[in-house]
């Protein structure tokens, strides 16, 4: 689906990619091949050193979010952030693609399409 907007909810298990317009929206879900443990240690890891960001699996998902021209990624904990930081460093001539980075803990997929068309109403308000 060709599309002005896309919203991506992830976590480090899997991510759930969105296209969508007034009417219809299309999904996507991919999901990462690590296993991901959560600890309860300051550092991530049992032993002390924190687990290595999935770069296979964020570079999958900016491959999915490509057809969109504008981007929302949410979704609970880091991998969010982690997802904008990788954009950031690995795709820079993607980065302003992104229009905004928000917590989300885990809505339906109904939800995820609301918010973020609600999002993007307000977005191409403030956009030139």
């Amino acid at each position: 689906m060709q599309t002005q907007h896309a919203v991506a909810w992830l976590d480090h298990r899997e991510a759930k990619v969105f296209f969508f317009n007034r009417e219809s929206a299309e999904s996507l879900r991919l999901a990462t091949t690590l296993a991901h443990h959560q600890t309860h240690n300051k550092a991530g890891t049992v032993d002390g050193k924190r687990a290595p960001e999935n770069q296979s699996f964020y570079q999958d998902i900016v491959a999915a979010l490509q057809p969109a021209k504008e981007w929302l990624i949410v979704g609970p904990g880091s991998a969010k952030d982690e997802l904008a930081k990788h954009i950031r460093d690995h795709h820079p001539h993607l980065k302003d693609r992104v229009i905004g980075v928000e917590p989300a803990d885990h809505p339906t997929e109904a939800q995820i399409v609301a918010h973020a068309r609600s999002f993007f109403r307000a977005a191409d308000r403030m956009l030139p």
